[in-house]
């Protein structure tokens, strides 16, 4: 009968042989299956390679036990068999192949073995009995005075939290009620990392995703209250499938301070009193490094660090530990890991290694403080934990200072030397892992950080927009860099700077977070470089929710506690490391680029340069893009001041519209233009007209045009004097005189209810009339264009419309309209105007429009004017 059972899935990759060899020693010692633990993992070692190398697909490991013994199978994907061939004069095989080995292992060590073949795998098992042996316990510790036992509460509550394959929570129990506060309605389906506030930096070491898929897990982290606080606690995970095979993780915790009512005991290997000498030699040779750290050891930075502190306080039974590494200069001291302590509060915090008031004179030497009530400040990373006792080593790499180990107690003279060269002797052994292991992080973060600046620089040179810019600056520092952001900008020298932007990674507290900000003063807008520490939205925060809090007390409610759970959340949510980084660009401050964290959490140096370099690229997109707009809202009112700035209603209801498109990004006004005026009383001036080129200098030329037809239309200059004179203003220009292109006419509505026109086409595409039975036909003659020759003699000419005609004007951006080689040309624009009886003037000018712009798939590469006017029926 089955009793037990453990299971786990290992990628293809060589690593996994490891971590499987220390599941199945996880799994058997926690079975209390001491004795075959040894030959368990031999053999679970080569079947895994054989799965993982030769068949190259991932391995699932499976533990079961009953009564008498374990069996522990290897599953591959590959369910290929090689059958033996019979050969006349079988050759002896290798003693070095590597194929098949396992397999000779398993016949020589296991109790029974074999090979199952399913099409979809192959599963290679065996089995080892258990020996006789007396019954008896699986470990036993000391008899203890009361005084030594471990302190607990008067009641210990164990938090029961059954996790799901996603993550998310599926059972909660009573304990974790009253341990967090949390009614388990509230909590269940949501996933575990909304409480879990995990002591491994994202990215760089274990998360919590991932210790919920590891078979074991047993540690140190915390979990937030419902008052935002966060709880240490000390967890055990153990991964379980159901019987429909559903894989979940049980998590059993308690509070910190009551570990030892979870916590295993460490890890001993049975070795028979009788051995050998060849055994005592082989137990004296066993690596030191291994022997402190356990094996496998982790191989990442964070998991190597914690498991570190750990051990380091088990080893001399300490309350707390904690480990810090040496800046590169050597001059400052950083705290990367801890245990028994408010971690999350000091992590990533930095003190000064000389002697003196508040900086740590206890790193380059083993140093033993019996009571540091004694010695105040000697460890200010202990100062308000209530530990009294501590030792701490160095930890050096060829005579270079690269970190501190210090385990501390609450009970004075705990310590001596003797613990002292003990735990240098450990430090000893780990500094050079422990080295190697941060030069690989930082090489890893260091490619991340111009992966991550490269990525910025696209995106920043990407947009001219402020707005956008503003957004992108804050996005691509939440959550990489920080838990939140604000950016302020500053206008003009001298002014007070303003919020312009707030993100946090959770967006339901942007809001709150952006009042509290709105109510604390900006930071001063110095230009000194760096990061400096703003300690005002902490402050604001902390007060705002004790006055909430406060009031909540004295008054009942939902309302109210809804406000305080609210004040809480914000005051957690902005409670830790607040820094501000100028915004520098062509010698001015523009702005200051705020991140933040969450309560008890600080910046890694390292991000904080990082963050200094996205800084000054992003203040000089700021500062670009502010330039940009300002330049683009100026030449946009230059531009809106040479159009006319309205069309006049003409007697008799004679319609008439215009559609104005002018080339080119940011431009409103191009070479093209138009106009429809009032002259005198019941006679309108009307024109369109093309200045060859585009941009600015043609739109000087526009201007002039437009102005000057106005001035002399006005005088009672018919339209060929007014032509001529507008002909020699532009040759006047000099070098800056562009030719221009120009249909100009006289509209006299007629009693009658037609309407009497004069024109001169000056070099322009001729207009045309569509009469009311969709003949379409050209209403001038081409005459010659301006700014090209002195002497010009113009004459115009008279149109009639008759009720129910179009006449339509275009500049050469309609008729000229390109793909590939057609072109839409006179005699299109005619069709499409034929097709137009009927419909009013707006009508008729948007079918152009459309036709034109279906015409080709490209945009638009010159400027375009229409005018259209139609005599009502």
């Amino acid at each position: 009968m089955i009793t037990a059972r453990a299971a786990a899935t290992f990628e293809p990759v060589g690593r996994s042989v490891a971590t499987a060899r220390g599941f199945v020693r996880d799994t058997l010692q926690g079975w209390g299956l001491s004795d075959i633990v040894d030959d368990a993992v031999v053999l679970t070692s080569e079947l895994v390679t054989n799965a993982v190398v030769h068949a190259g697909t991932a391995a699932e490991v499976l533990c079961l036990r009953d009564e008498d013994g374990v069996r522990i199978e290897v599953i591959d994907r590959y369910p290929e068999r090689e059958l033996p061939l019979q050969e006349v004069n079988p050759q002896p095989a290798s003693p070095d192949r590597e194929g098949g080995r396992g397999l000779l292992l398993a016949s020589a060590l296991a109790t029974r073995w074999g090979v199952d073949y399913t099409a979809a795998d192959k599963r290679v098992w065996f089995r080892l009995d258990l020996p006789e042996r007396p019954v008896g316990t699986r470990t036993a510790g000391p008899a203890l005075p009361d005084t030594a036992l471990p302190v607990t509460d008067t009641r210990v509550r164990v938090a029961v939290i059954q996790v799901d394959r996603s993550g998310s929570i599926s059972a909660w129990n009573e304990d974790a009620t009253e341990l967090f506060d949390y009614p388990a309605e509230q909590v269940v389906g949501k996933p575990l990392t909304d409480f879990a506030a995990w002591p491994h930096t994202p990215g760089t070491g274990t998360g919590v995703a991932e210790a919920l898929r590891l078979s074991r897990w047993e540690g140190s982290y915390g979990m937030r209250g419902s008052d935002g606080r966060t709880i240490p606690v000390y967890a055990s995970h153990l991964r379980v499938r159901d019987s429909d095979g559903e894989p979940s993780t049980v998590c059993l915790l308690v509070r910190e301070h009551e570990r030892a009512v979870l916590q295993s005991p460490p890890r001993v290997h049975s070795h028979d009193n009788t051995g050998t000498a060849g055994d005592s030699q082989e137990q004296s040779a066993a690596d030191p490094f291994e022997v402190f750290i356990g094996s496998p050891a982790p191989d990442d930075l964070d998991g190597l660090l914690q498991r570190t502190v750990e051990r380091a306080r088990d080893m001399l039974d300490g309350d707390s530990a904690y480990l810090l590494l040496a800046t590169d200069d050597e001059t400052e001291l950083e705290v990367r890991a801890s245990t028994g302590l408010p971690s999350a509060r000091q992590r990533f915090a930095r003190v000064p290694v000389e002697t003196g008031s508040g900086r740590y004179g206890s790193a380059r030497m083993p140093s033993v403080h019996e009571d540091l009530t004694v010695v105040p400040g000697a460890v200010p990373l202990l100062d308000g934990t209530g530990m009294r006792s501590v030792v701490t080593v160095p930890l050096k790499v060829e005579g270079r200072l690269t970190g501190s180990l210090g385990v501390a107690t609450e009970a004075p003279g705990r310590y001596t030397n003797e613990e002292a060269l003990r735990l240098q002797f450990a430090a000893d052994r780990i500094a050079l892992a422990v080295e190697r292991a941060r030069l690989t992080e930082l090489e890893r973060l260091r490619r991340g950080s111009l992966s991550f600046l490269v990525e910025a620089s696209d995106l920043l040179a990407g947009t001219l927009d402020r707005d956008q810019t503003l957004a992108l600056m804050a996005q691509m520092t939440v959550p990489t860099l920080a838990t939140w952001c604000a950016v302020y900008t500053v206008a003009d020298q001298g002014s007070e700077p303003k919020l312009s932007y707030v993100l946090h990674e959770d967006e339901d507290r942007i809001d709150n977070l952006k009042g509290l900000l709105a109510k604390v003063d900006p930071p001063e807008p110095v230009p000194t470089p760096g990061a400096r520490v703003w300690t005002a939205p902490t402050e604001a925060a902390h007060s705002a929710a004790m006055r909430t809090s406060l009031r909540s007390v004295s008054l009942e409610g939902e309302d109210h506690q809804l406000s305080a759970g609210t004040s809480l959340a914000t005051a957690a949510a902005v409670g830790g490391e607040t820094v501000v980084l100028p915004l520098v660009a062509r010698n001015r401050v523009i702005g200051m680029l705020t991140l933040g964290k969450p309560t008890d959490e600080r910046f890694r140096q390292e991000i904080l340069e990082l963050a200094e370099d996205l800084s000054r690229r992003a203040a000089l997109a700021l500062d670009n893009a502010r330039l940009y707009s300002e330049r683009t809202a100026i030449s946009q009112s230059l531009q809106r001041s040479l159009l006319p700035p309205e069309l006049p209603d003409i007697t008799g209801g004679i319609e008439r519209e215009v559609i104005y498109r002018a080339a080119g990004e940011g431009n409103e006004v191009g070479g093209d233009f138009y106009d429809l005026f009032e002259i005198r009383e019941g006679v309108y001036g009307f024109a369109i007209g093309d200045v060859c080129g585009t941009g600015p200098e043609a739109a000087a030329v526009t201007g002039l045009a437009r102005h000057a037809l106005r001035l002399l239309a006005r005088e009672g200059l018919g339209g060929p004097a007014v032509l001529e004179r507008l002909n020699t203003a532009i040759l006047d220009e000099g070098a800056r005189s562009r030719f221009l292109t120009l249909l100009y006419g006289e509209m006299h509505p007629q009693e009658d209810g037609s309407a009497e026109l004069k024109v001169v086409c000056a070099g322009h595409p001729l207009p045309l009339r569509l009469r009311q039975d969709g003949s379409v036909e050209p209403a001038a003659d081409p005459q010659p264009l301006l700014g090209v020759m002195e002497d010009l003699e113009l004459y115009e000419q008279t149109v009639s419309l008759d009720p129910g005609d179009v006449l339509l004007c275009v500049t050469d951006g309609v008729t000229e309209r390109r793909e590939g080689t057609r072109m839409l040309g006179d005699d299109g624009l005619a069709d499409v105007l034929g097709t137009c009886t009927g419909l009013n003037a707006g009508a008729v000018a948007a079918r152009i429009m459309r036709a034109v712009e279906r015409f080709a798939s490209d945009a638009p590469s010159d400027d375009m004017a229409i005018l259209a006017m139609r005599v009502p029926e």
